[in-house]
This record gives C-alpha cells, structure tokens and sequence, in this order.
C-alpha cells in the first residue's frame, strides 16, 4: 500500500522517537554499569602492567568518565536499532535486487566493526602498552608511570574506533564496485600503490611504534585481498 508523504514523515518521526528512548533507556543502564565498562577497557594494560595506577588529575574527572562511557555503552546498544529502524524504513520503497544488496552491508557492516574492534582491543593494545612502558621504564631519570585515566581511555577508545573503520575496506571497496566506480581489475592493478596507502595510514592513525603499524596494516592488506574475491569482473 502506497503512503502519502505525510504518512511517510510520521512513520520517519515515529522511528526516531523509538531511537531516542532506546537511547535514553540504554544510557541509564550504561550509567549503572561504567564501573564495569571501565574495568573492562583497562585490562588490556592490567595483562601487561602489575603495578596498575591510573590517575585522576582534576575532580571532576569521575563525572566525565562516568558520562563518556555511559554515553559509549548507549551508542553500542542504540546503533544496531537505529540501522534496523532505517532498514525497516527504507526497505518497503526498494526492489528485491537492492534489498539483496542492501541488506547485507546493514548485518556486516556492524559485524566487521565489531571484530576490528574485538583485534584491536585483544591483539593490539596489550603490545603498544607493553613497548610504551618498557620505553618508560627504560629511562636512565628515575620516573614513575602514574598515566592519567581520560587519556589512556581516549587513546584506547581512539584506536577501537580506527581499527573497527579499517575493517570496513571491503565492505567499502565491493560497493564502489557494484555501483560501478571501482572495477576489479583497476583494483588490482592499483595493488602496488593500495599496498604503500595502507601502511601510510597505519603510520598515521596508529602509536609511533613499527609493531602496532604493522598490526593495522597486515589486517587491511589481507581484507583488501578478500575484497578482491568479492568483485564483479564487469
């Protein structure tokens, strides 16, 4: 049944008023749960650092932090239903191709976020750690490493976020090439210099250490590979 335009924007109003207060519901329960939430982001630095102590350099760090994370678990939990929302919203207008098409990158598109994310967090955090407190450990000026929380949680949140964007190459690269502005063979051909972009944007986005560079870039070289399997011939 066909709506009227109407129709259509108080379905749209609808759906986002159901986004909102599943926002609002998942940032009380981020709020309850930070304590955790931030346990959990610190392990990595726990599994190779005993003598963990992060530090508080103002009063009103506590509030923030505890802001920031609730507002972090609200967006993991609100994401998923604003795509399905957006899915549900757009999906009647489409033909059966598109929706083929389609709904695949809303599923796998979260899903390579999140195991980008999940490398990051259990691969690449607990090496770049470990070099930067053996690099400050190894000081001849006696020191003693007291890092400051909101850093270390904005550098660590920084680098899920960088690595679950990498993970999207493919998804990125297969639909320029059903859209037609990426053939399969120009993306071979183009290897060498894919090859080199790469490991320039894993020298800029990631720790100045060669080791997590290399985490970022083998990753993409591998998911650029993929893609390639993924690519019409046309």
């Amino acid at each position: 049944m066909k709506m009227t335009l109407m129709q259509h924007f108080s379905e749209l109003r609808r759906r986002i008023l159901w986004c909102a207060l599943v926002f609002i519901i998942a940032f009380g329960f981020g709020w309850a749960v930070s304590d955790y939430v931030e346990l959990f982001l610190i392990e990595p630095l726990v599994r190779v650092w005993n003598d963990t102590t992060l530090l508080y350099t103002g009063l009103t760090d506590g509030l923030m932090i505890q802001f920031s994370l609730a507002t972090l678990v609200a967006l993991i939990i609100t994401i998923p239903v604003c795509l399905w929302h957006i899915w549900a919203f757009i999906a009647p207008g489409l033909h059966k191709n598109e929706k083929q098409f389609l709904l695949p990158i809303f599923i796998i598109s979260p899903m390579l976020f999140v195991i980008g994310a999940g490398f990051a967090f259990y691969v690449l955090l607990p090496f770049v750690f470990n070099f930067f407190i053996e690099l400050n450990e190894s000081s001849n000026v006696p020191t003693v490493l007291m890092p400051a929380i909101t850093g270390y949680l904005a550098f660590s949140i920084g680098l899920l976020k960088i690595f679950g964007l990498a993970f999207q190459l493919p998804l990125v690269m297969v639909l320029l090439n059903k859209i037609g502005l990426l053939s399969k063979q120009t993306a071979i051909k183009s290897r060498r210099y894919i090859i080199v972009g790469i490991f320039i944007i894993a020298a800029v986005l990631t720790p100045p250490d060669i080791v997590s560079q290399i985490l970022l870039a083998l990753p993409m070289l591998l998911l650029y590979e993929i893609s390639l399997l993924f690519m019409n011939n046309d």
